[in-house]
């Protein structure tokens, strides 16, 4: 059975699709419904026979109460209905999102309506120094959007149900339903970033944006906060923070382990706001950048991705090209200091004649790549160009790169041939002598 049938009958709205389901309701909320794994670790799998570390089943989660934006419609729709008769076998987590509010939550109003897939994952959560248990038990949720940037992790802590002899216990879980046949939980902390990826320009600044927010009876009094930086294969700390949340600025101890590195204390203090700046970008900062904020028993982190770029500089090797009538000439392409690697070089030629540049039919040569001390790279490409273009065609080099917004183009247009010197010393001479002979006369 699937738990959201019953919200999509008798639904008027376009914002009711294929994997998960928005109810509004008249109030300006609505209640989200998604399809969810819960992911554990797998039990005698994994080892010398194979096979997955995790195991999925499928889960639902149910975010009541999202905040609707001024433009939404808020026709009235058949509220959220849990299954009329409980079972104990589904895996359903009740969540009322509006303590600690999940920012950017209405970006899952839309996301399954525009074809972004929603991944939801959720996982048994042990806070650190405690013993597992069921009273109560704890959970992380990994949310995210594909194409958006849209990510949060939710620490959920179960709520307390009156048990009687009619509470049905979770099967998997071994936790009392809710008599709807929910796992009631609140959000008591969370993590989030409304950036997944970004790049920067190499030399330049970049802000890597990560925050929090808790119940509003503190977690702990004090905040912990680290970034670091994985990059092939190899990790390295980069900033370390801890703070009192009830205290002032100078209570706030800063590990800075790279130069440039730094994050706003006020901000952290009044908006748990930990988004980290850096200055003087290298080649060496790219890579992974993993946010951990940490309160009392408790932890949870964002990842995002950091890219450099550095748009390449490109010229010709000839100011001015004149082909002589029985041999060809070289002609190369320079694109220097670029980042990252992949630059691709493209030669086309434009007859005086035609009105479309045509693809050269060899492509010519290209150098090895040239890396700087900076991390930046040189290409060069050399192509033929054959005696027989005629004067005023044009030869252009195309260069694509990440960094640029479009190709870069650099051309130049074949010239007339100067007449050949020897010959015009040699009628200049001419013409000397014969005005001196006619002179002498």
């Amino acid at each position: 059975m699937n738990i959201t049938d019953g919200a999509k009958r008798g639904s008027k709205c376009s914002l009711v699709c294929k994997e998960g389901t928005i109810i509004m309701t008249p109030d300006g909320v609505a209640d989200v419904v998604l399809s969810c794994s819960l992911v554990e670790e797998g039990v005698g799998m994994g080892g010398m026979g194979g096979g997955s570390l995790f195991t999925r089943t499928p889960a639902t989660l149910v975010l009541r109460d999202v905040p609707v934006g001024p433009d939404e419609s808020l026709e009235t729709l058949t509220p959220f209905v849990p299954p009329s008769i409980p079972d104990p076998d589904l895996i359903l987590f009740e969540n009322k999102v509006s303590s600690p509010e999940i920012p950017n939550a209405g970006m899952l109003l839309h996301a399954d309506c525009n074809d972004q897939e929603v991944m939801c994952e959720i996982s048994r959560y042990t806070p650190r120094g405690l013993q597992e248990s069921s009273d109560p038990a704890y959970f992380m949720v990994s949310l995210s959007v594909g194409g958006l940037d849209f990510s949060t992790s939710l620490i959920l802590q179960t709520l307390p149900v009156e048990k009687d002899q009619a509470t049905l216990t979770q099967n998997k879980l071994s936790l009392p339903l809710s008599q709807s046949g929910t796992l009631l939980t609140k959000v008591i902390f969370l993590v989030f970033s409304n950036i997944n990826s970004v790049s920067a320009p190499l030399r330049g600044d970049v802000l890597l944006n990560c925050g929090f927010k808790q119940e509003e009876t503190p977690l702990a009094p004090e905040v912990g906060l680290e970034w670091r930086l994985q990059h092939r294969g190899k990790g390295r700390k980069v900033l370390e923070m801890k703070t009192k949340l009830d205290d002032t600025e100078e209570a706030t101890i800063v590990h800075g382990e790279r130069k440039g590195s730094s994050v706003d204390a006020a901000q952290l203090l009044s908006e748990g706001n930990v988004s980290m700046s850096l200055t003087e970008l290298k080649v060496a900062d790219e890579g992974t950048y993993i946010c951990t904020v940490s309160l009392g028993h408790f932890h949870a982190q964002q990842v995002i991705q950091l890219h450099i770029i550095q748009p390449p500089q490109v010229s010709l090797s000839e100011e001015k090209l004149v082909l002589s009538k029985n041999s060809p000439q070289t002609l190369s392409c320079h694109c220097a200091k670029y980042y990252p690697l992949d630059a691709q070089m493209e030669w086309f030629f434009l007859p005086p004649t035609e009105t479309e540049p045509k693809l050269f039919p060899n492509q010519g040569s290209l150098s090895s790549h040239r890396q700087h001390g900076d991390g930046t790279f040189t290409l060069s490409s050399h192509v033929t160009v054959p005696p027989s273009f005629s004067p005023g065609t044009k030869i252009t080099c195309r260069v694509s790169h990440p960094a640029l917004d479009g190709p870069l183009y650099v051309s130049i247009v074949v010239e007339s041939p100067q007449p050949d010197s020897y010959w015009w010393v040699l009628g200049f001479l001419v013409v000397t002598v014969l005005f001196f002979y006619q002179v002498m006369k």
